[in-house]
């Protein structure tokens, strides 16, 4: 994915990219993207009306009937056709439909306002028609589509319910638009440039320390915490042993002096 052309929305679908939650994966990690990037999918020719005024409707209450679903959509404009996806077999709906209006402004109208409305109890998702928009399309039964769930470790990016996330860019060009993610910037860098008040100790870019300070500072600041209260606890139990090996050594030297 280009860093210029990058989008939140596919506009293309790559199921590769689509398998990924910033579409920067190079490798396919379940089999339904390896299924999906094997197939030869073409789109159904026996499908009617114009794709840009055709809105599709999911998450459907499974009593919601073509009534219901066209008293709800006709609020968003004329209606012209509508289709409801019933079982072949059982024909129960299988909680997705199709509708077209009149004019494409109502279609639009409905993509915005209708998403995440509630119809029959369900809250309905609301999205135009992917299959005949969106270039080298795979549908969800041959391991595409945007759908997935968690349970089965099958998520699908770049739609509108789950759009994709921006990349971090690690040490990118400063004319990218991306934050160049610094070590400096980081709190642990932060925890590591901590200066005392006395002055004995300086940032690991510049100051006085020696080896076994910068060592301590390293290992302090890759454990966490409040480097600073750390520091001073460190330094108040130096500060008590030195006393009493110097009142120790004060206490010889007064033996040897009788």
């Amino acid at each position: 994915m280009a860093e210029d052309l990058w989008s939140p929305i596919a506009h293309v679908y790559d199921p590769l990219m689509a398998g990924s939650i910033d579409g920067t994966d190079d490798v396919a990690h379940d089999h339904g993207i390896v299924r999906a990037l094997s197939c030869k999918y073409k789109t159904n020719k026996q499908v009617a009306g114009d794709p840009s005024r055709t809105i599709f409707a999911s998450r459907l209450n499974p009593k919601t009937d073509e009534n219901s679903l066209r008293k709800c959509f006709s609020e968003y404009g004329q209606i012209k056709q509508l289709r409801l996806v019933r079982d072949i077999v059982t024909g129960f709906t299988r909680g997705y439909g199709f509708i077209e209006y009149e004019e494409e402004y109502s279609a639009r109208k409905a993509f915005v306002q209708a998403n995440k409305s509630l119809l029959d109890g369900s809250e309905i998702f609301v999205d135009f028609e992917r299959e005949r928009i969106l270039k080298n399309w795979v549908p969800r039964r041959l391991g595409g589509g945007f759908g997935g769930n968690k349970e089965s470790g099958q998520l699908r990016f770049g739609g509108r319910d789950r759009p994709f996330k921006k990349p971090i860019i690690v040490n990118s060009d400063s004319n990218s638009g991306y934050k160049k993610w610094d070590y400096k910037d980081s709190s642990h860098q932060k925890n590591r440039d901590f200066q005392h008040k006395d002055g004995r100790f300086g940032s690991e870019r510049g100051g006085n320390y020696s080896r076994s300070d910068s060592r301590e500072f390293r290992d302090r600041g890759d454990r966490g915490g409040n480097s600073e209260r750390s520091y001073r606890s460190r330094e108040r139990g130096r500060e008590s042993l030195e006393s009493k090996y110097r009142d120790r050594g004060y206490r010889n030297e007064e033996r040897r002096n009788r």
